[in-house]
């Protein structure tokens, strides 16, 4: 790779999938050359990815790999995009997942338009990946609904039998809260200065912030928390995720749960509490009854699942809840457990549903009930569905317990200046990995031991392929469990910046 092609390696990852839909064009009608471009397409998105990686200087709180150019200038708009330890780690984590689903559909999963399927994956990874980039709020929102538009079509046209209204409910939740967030937008263009002198770029906004009053902050912090609230989901608005997650092929629930939902998460971090902190202050008691809400009302509902798709998503509304519990305790350990809790969130849960993706091509069967014994056939199966169901529930030694007891840890000191503080909600919060470990570990009773039916009695164990789909996320849940602080280098500086941002004496006062 050309020194040219390094200096805009941030563009790169938004153009390679778009390159890749070029010849994918000319080869749509042919299964075998579009499964062949979509691969070789998101694996040099993958490579990319890692050099871009390697090109960030850990210890840098500020935004690095920085490109920008006057897009509308008239209106203060550019195209604008940068990484920080926020978002750094978040993207090879979304081309992996993006690779690891093309791969897995490649091998039969999807059997009509493939070409077709192929493209909006492409289209998908690309707003995936500048969501993540983008640092120009007007980019951020073409990026997070360019997201919106594949995921309806691989829901709608490649789910299951109730597909349709899976959809219609996904994109109807989803697109309320952006448009709740594009008039926050436009607020924030329309008070960031006067005529001529406007602007969307977020280091310029949050560097005039002091424009922004009080009574601003408290209505503009609400629309931009709605519109990431539905995103992740959190409780109430998560009803859209357990239908999409049912109804989803495989691959679209890879993404969906290891991706899509982290565009909440970060929001929060990337644009409500550095630009808003009287907004984030006011809406805080709330937002931290909602998140432990989650956290128990996520569990318990996964317990009485008797869909195991469905309880896996879930599952995901209980975790999520960690992830928001983690951003409003307003302190370094637990905003850095949540965006640790976002990766292992990312590689757990996008594991656990590539394995009941694997399961019901096989067996065609996704009752609980229909299940059992399966360990007696699949010894293979067992063991890398057993190591996740384990990270999952936050087992030491696996990625899920980092980032669960950094949350915890920031959450015991949590002292608001009202309300109640750590020690009334650190152990709500702890309830729920207890309840955690009830709901995961009863399910793998139920559906791998016991008396193996008749009709399972034949069927294989994982192909090759399979295995090389769930190798990579295996290693890194391991990994990530065993040496957090390789991530937690990259990630800290940064998060320490917008806790600073959102806790800055000239706007907040906390005890």
């Amino acid at each position: 790779m050309s020194p040219l092609a390094l200096d805009h390696v941030l563009t790169l990852l938004i153009v390679i999938p778009l390159a890749g839909l070029i010849p994918l064009a000319f080869f749509i009608h042919d299964d075998r050359a579009s499964k062949q471009v979509a691969i070789v397409t998101t694996f040099v998105e993958l490579v990319l990815s890692i050099v871009m990686l390697s090109q960030f200087h850990i210890g840098d709180p500020g935004f690095q790999l920085h490109e920008k150019i006057p897009w509308i200038p008239a209106l203060g708009v550019s195209y604008e995009l940068g990484v920080d330890g926020l978002s750094v780690l978040l993207i090879p984590m979304t081309t992996l997942l993006t690779f690891l689903s093309v791969l897995y559909s490649s091998g039969g999963a999807i059997k009509t338009r493939v070409g077709e399927f192929m493209a909006a994956f492409l289209l998908l990874e690309v707003g995936m990946v500048g969501v993540f980039l983008a640092l120009d709020l007007f980019l951020f929102y073409v990026f997070f609904e360019l997201m919106l538009v594949p995921m309806y079509l691989i829901i709608g046209i490649w789910g299951g039998p109730r597909r349709v209204y899976a959809t219609l409910k996904f994109v109807l939740f989803t697109l309320a809260g952006s448009l709740l967030m594009l008039v926050g937008i436009i607020a924030v263009y329309l008070a960031s200065g006067d005529a001529g002198s406007r602007t969307l770029s977020l280091p310029e906004l949050i560097a005039e912030r002091a424009r922004f009053s009080a009574d601003f902050q408290f209505w503009v912090f609400l629309a931009f928390a709605l519109a990431f609230a539905i995103k992740m989901p959190m409780v109430p608005f998560h009803t859209w995720l357990p239908d999409a997650h049912v109804e989803a092929p495989t691959a679209g629930s890879i993404v969906l749960a290891g991706v899509l939902l982290k565009a909440g998460g970060y929001g929060f971090l990337r644009f409500a509490l550095p630009l808003f902190p009287y907004g984030t202050q006011a809406w805080l008691p709330i937002l931290i009854l909602l998140s432990v809400v989650a956290i128990l009302y996520g569990a318990v509902v996964s317990v009485v699942q008797k869909d195991l798709k469905k309880l896996v998503a879930y599952s995901s509304v209980a975790h999520m809840g960690f992830v928001t519990l983690g951003i409003f305790v307003l302190n370094a350990q637990g905003a850095v457990g949540a965006v640790f809790q976002m990766l292992n969130h990312g590689f757990v849960t996008g594991a656990l549903f590539l394995f009941v993706g694997i399961q019901y091509e096989k067996t065609h069967r996704r009752q609980i009930a229909d299940l059992g014994g399966l360990a007696n056939r699949w010894p293979l199966y067992t063991t890398f569905f057993g190591v996740f169901v384990l990270a999952s529930l936050g087992l030491p030694g696996l990625s899920g317990f980092v980032g669960e007891f950094l949350v915890l840890l920031g959450t015991f000191k949590f002292n608001p200046a009202t309300g109640p503080g750590g020690l009334f909600w650190g152990p709500l919060a702890a309830i729920g990995v207890i309840l955690a470990a009830v709901y995961l570990l009863w399910m793998f009773q139920r559906v791998m031991f016991g008396t193996v039916r008749e009709a399972y009695r034949s069927l294989p164990d994982l192909s090759p392929l399979e295995v090389a789909c769930a190798v990579p996320l295996l290693v890194l849940t391991v990994l990530l469990g065993i040496f957090p602080q390789a991530a937690i280098a990259y990630i800290e500086p940064s998060i320490a910046r917008i806790i600073a941002l959102a806790t800055d004496p000239s706007f907040v006062v906390l005890k």
